[in-house]
């Protein structure tokens, strides 16, 4: 889908609404089915208490994805191109490879889970459910054009989250408690590998690549007047989605908080999650767990092929186009884990919350080189980043780095 420029500098609805969409399709990818099992866990163990975790994620999405969607704009290609082009080679084949990683982490998460979501809804074996959610993920790549997909993704979004708010009608959690735990921080041994995953699933490698890149089905103009105005419309668009992504992520947790942690349960699964959903808190809540959770794995598996494509092609220098071999294997390279991992019987809850950590882990290494390329003038020119900018993400990474140590230490120490 392309929008032309406007024709004026003044930020007006109509024009916005056009633009709104690219960051969507981020959105979607960090309410996926890695979010649910993280969630849950959070929320069922440790009540509202992870709460501010999703809040400060998301904080740190809007200055990552606007930073991330702004190095498109500036020069016209993703992250991933970026890095080869301006990093040593040896240091970009490193990256790549730690993206690559993550990207199979990721479709992990979407394929367990979406094989989960058919298993609960339609009473489907995992395998035939893995093998469905990949269908249909190839299908509507392959089938659809990108404006096709963009709707169809920002529909999957609206119908998890009415999903949702209508679970949190039925659950009535307690406002006046949760209300602090949105802001105020709260960790410790017990609880650092749980809110490392959440914030692994909400701050995802593969989706700060796959906005630098889908940002360019916006027409943005050839001057630099131009980019500057367009850029103000990217900010609407990644403000809302990130947004709509705090609302729903932290209704996961405030469910699973208000019906499984207030009744002292402790949920080692999704299906037992749905099950239990059903007789505390009826059995609508549970229909509308299992519907959401199939719109979040094949949404999130859409999204998540669509940024390995990229980057895939981007790390090796080819052009990501449709019709070469190398698209199309790319497309199925990282489900071939996911299927083992059925396959071989693995707790699939334990493996989903694992590969959010994994996530996590590799996101330093997505952060600096953003940072580096978003403040280097001869990348960005005018778009360059400004002290505060640079300060907000150098904080967000100094952040990550310091949760990843100690997530170690913890890990050891234990």
């Amino acid at each position: 889908m392309t929008t032309a420029a406007p024709t004026s500098e003044r930020l007006t609805l109509k024009t916005a609404l056009g633009f709104l969409g690219p960051a969507f399709l981020v959105t979607v990818g960090f309410i996926d089915p890695g979010n649910w099992a993280t969630n849950i866990e959070g929320g069922s163990r440790f009540g509202y208490e992870l709460l501010w975790v999703i809040t400060l994620g998301t904080i740190m999405l809007i200055v990552i994805q606007h930073m991330a969607a702004k190095l498109g704009v500036a020069t016209g290609k993703s992250l991933a191109v970026n890095i080869r082009q301006h990093f040593p080679g040896p240091v970009s084949a490193f990256l790549g490879l730690t993206v690559v990683l993550a990207c199979v982490a990721t479709d992990v998460a979407e394929l367990v889970g979406g094989a989960i979501g058919f298993n609960l809804l339609l009473g489907l074996p995992l395998w035939m459910g893995a093998l469905l959610t990949v269908f249909l993920e190839v299908f509507l790549i392959v089938s659809q054009r990108y404006h096709r997909i963009e709707v169809m993704i920002v529909g999957f979004l609206g119908i998890v989250g009415l999903c949702y708010l209508i679970e949190l009608l039925l659950v009535r959690p307690d406002w006046a408690a949760l209300a602090p735990s949105l802001v105020v921080p709260r960790i410790n041994g017990a609880s650092i590998y749980v809110a490392m995953a959440i914030l692994g699933a909400v701050v995802m490698p593969h989706n700060i690549f796959l906005h630098s890149n889908v940002i360019h089905s916006r027409k943005w103009g050839i001057s630099e007047q131009e980019k500057m105005a367009l850029l103000r419309y990217e900010k609407v668009d990644t403000l809302s989605a990130m947004l709509a992504g705090w609302v729903i992520n932290s209704a996961m947790i405030v469910v699973a908080a208000a019906v499984f942690a207030r009744n002292h349960i402790v949920v080692n699964s999704i299906e037992q999650a749905s099950a239990t959903l059903r007789p505390l808190a009826g059995p609508l809540a549970g229909l509308l767990f299992s519907i959401a959770l199939v719109f979040s794995g094949v949404g999130s598996s859409v999204t998540s092929s669509m940024a390995e494509v990229n980057v895939i092609t981007g790390f090796l220098g080819k052009p990501e186009d449709p019709r070469t071999a190398l698209y199309r294997i790319s497309v199925f390279i990282t489900a071939i884990p996911s299927f083992l991992i059925i396959v071989a019987g693995v707790d699939t809850f334990r493996i989903l919350i694992f590969s959010q950590v994994v996530l996590s882990v590799q996101l330093p290494f997505t952060l600096i080189p953003l940072v580096i390329l978003c403040r280097s003038r001869k990348v960005m020119g005018v778009f360059r980043s400004n002290t505060r900018e640079l300060a907000a993400a150098v904080v967000i990474s100094a952040i990550v780095i310091v949760l990843n140590v100690y997530l170690l230490y913890s890990t050891i120490a234990s």
